[in-house]
Parts: structure tokens; C-alpha cells; sequence
């Protein structure tokens, strides 16, 4: 039997009319493009990442969670709709605005068969001097004004415009308008899902030369017009060795920690852990191993992996499952 050990995977990265270069930095080799999205940690139709560390290098995480199941990702890990795992984490690079979005809830009628809705959260790793993101509707704005603002390209004038620098944390329930803007580079924590639905998206052509497919109907019946519990936060205050809480949701949890020098944490049997490496580096120990981690890593620590360490100078993201 397989023991569990800390799982490092090969990303899935997307081509994006908004992309950049930018997640260069953390030291991925990215294909020639605009590269938006780095699918770190994936189980879903389109993109499942690849393990390439260890004894089980060169497996997927979906083969994973059928060999290994509850064992390793614990008694929560898995979805109730269609048992893949509950959840997606990405990497953004924001060269250019994205589209004004929102997204479904798990109930809406419109979802694809077996999709889930989108619940996320964004932690801010860089951001340009004056960059801002989209954050909510303007006070008042209900669906027919949205809808009339659709119609006459006025979408902009209702929307809350942020500013953002790195450490700012953002959770974004279901059913909130939003959009990052550019020069913004995100850690993301969502469900894993990959619907979408465009409000606005600047009247520009898609990769393909071709307008962007906008979603009117679906996007008026998913926004919440009188709120969706959006919260956002500034992480300057993260104390070394404490936890900071920065979204808890039905779908994860996600704290920051400041790491100075070693710091002994375990995993809980009920859910798997993941770190995400937001700057810094150091060396990950287990019972049998060590792995040296660096800034853009992001790690799958199983839920049976008992007590772990985390030795260094850096700042990470632990999510799990509530």
C-alpha cells in the first residue's frame, strides 16, 4: 500500500484573450500564448492535473481519487453531485481585464448535467500601482436595471469598482458580480467548476477573432441583487505561526500563515489539506519525507498524512474542506 505523502502536480495551463506571461515568475515553463489560467490542482472534464512527484508520479488526480478514495482525501473530499474533487485551484494572470462575470449557485436549474456552481476566493499575490478588480453591483441596481444596462452598453456604470494590492483577500460567493482587472496575479480557491457566465466583456474579439459568447438570461437569473455575503479583507496583520482565517464557506476554509523558521501542523482525517506557496520558500517534512517548496507551488497533503512541517521563510494559503 501506497503511503501518503504531500502530492506536487503538473498544471494544466489556459490560453486566455486576458492572459500574460507573468506566471513566469513562480518558475513554470508556459506554452507559447496568453496564459490566464493555471489549473494547479484539478479533477474536471477539462483539465485534470498530473501528479509528478513520488511513487505515484504520472497519475491523475481523478485516478487517484478512484484508487485511493476516502482514505486520502477524507470522509468530506468528495463532491456529492458527481464525486470528483470538490475543489479547483488555480493561478491567474490578469495581462487584461477579464469579463464581467458571475456565477452559478449548486441549485440553479441552468448548470450542465454533473457541474457544480462556483463559490471562490481570490488572494492577491501582485498587483501594478492603481490596479483595482470588480466587486458587486452599485446600491440599488435590481435585474431590470442590470438588464437594461446590458442591452444599452451602460453594464460599467452599476458595477463597484476596488482597489487591490497584494495580500488583499476576496470571497466571492455565488451569485456576485465581479471581474479581476489587469495587472493582477490571484491565487484561487473555488469549487471545482468551470461555469461562467458574461455580463460584459468589452465588445472585444476572442482568441478566435470572433466576439465572446455573452450569457444574458442565465446571468440575470443567477445575480444576487440584494447581496450575496461577499467579504473582503487586508492580510497585513498575519501574525508568524498563527493562522489567519480569510473565507470560510459551505465549500472550504482558507487561511494565511506567515512561516519563520519551523512549524509543526497534521492534516485531519475528515479532509485532505492544500498549501498554496504564495512567496518564500523551504522544505515540507513528513514521517518518511521532505520536499523543498518554493512561491507558486501548491500541494495536496492527503487527509491520512498525520503530522507535517513546514520549515522556512514564507507566506502560504492552507484550504480544506469545513
Amino acid at each position: 500500500m501506497t503511503k501518503p505523502y504531500p502530492l506536487l502536480f503538473q498544471p494544466e495551463f489556459k490560453e486566455r484573450v486576458w492572459g500574460g506571461r507573468a506566471l513566469e515568475q513562480f518558475g513554470l515553463e508556459l506554452p507559447e500564448g496568453h496564459i490566464g489560467e493555471g489549473w494547479m490542482i484539478a479533477d474536471h472534464p477539462n483539465g485534470t492535473t498530473t501528479i509528478v512527484n513520488g511513487e505515484l508520479a504520472g497519475r491523475g488526480l481523478d485516478q487517484i481519487r478512484e484508487q485511493l478514495g476516502r482514505e486520502w482525501f477524507g470522509a468530506k473530499g468528495f463532491s456529492e453531485v458527481n464525486g470528483r474533487f470538490p475543489l479547483l485551484i488555480k493561478l491567474l494572470d490578469c495581462n487584461d481585464n477579464l469579463s464581467v462575470q458571475v456565477h452559478p449557485t449548486d441549485d440553479y436549474e441552468g448548470l450542465p448535467k454533473g457541474e457544480l456552481g462556483k463559490t471562490e476566493m481570490w488572494y492577491v499575490l501582485d498587483a501594478k500601482p492603481d490596479a483595482k478588480i470588480i466587486y458587486g453591483l452599485k446600491e440599488g441596481v435590481t435585474r431590470d436595471v442590470l438588464k437594461e444596462a446590458m442591452e444599452n452598453g451602460t453594464v460599467m456604470e452599476q458595477l463597484q469598482e476596488v482597489p487591490v494590492k497584494a495580500g488583499d483577500t476576496f470571497y466571492i460567493p455565488a451569485g456576485t458580480v465581479h471581474a479581476l482587472c489587469a495587472g493582477v496575479v490571484v491565487a484561487e480557491i473555488q469549487q471545482n467548476s468551470d461555469t461562467t457566465y458574461r455580463i460584459y466583456d468589452y465588445n472585444r474579439p476572442g482568441l478566435d477573432g470572433k466576439p465572446r459568447e455573452l450569457h444574458i438570461e442565465d446571468s440575470l437569473n443567477v445575480t444576487a441583487y440584494e447581496g450575496s455575503g461577499a467579504t473582503k479583507m487586508s492580510t497585513e496583520g498575519a501574525v508568524p505561526g498563527e493562522w489567519l482565517q480569510l473565507a470560510q464557506s459551505p465549500y472550504f476554509i482558507v487561511e494565511k500563515g506567515v512561516v519563520n523558521g519551523a512549524w509543526e501542523l497534521s492534516t485531519s482525517e475528515d479532509s485532505f489539506t492544500i498549501i498554496v506557496v504564495c512567496d518564500g520558500k523551504g522544505i515540507l517534512r513528513w514521517d518518511g519525507g521532505s520536499i523543498d517548496y518554493t512561491s507558486g507551488q501548491c500541494f495536496l497533503l492527503p487527509a491520512n498524512l498525520g503530522t507535517y512541517t513546514l520549515d522556512g521563510e514564507s507566506t502560504v494559503l492552507r484550504s480544506y474542506l469545513p
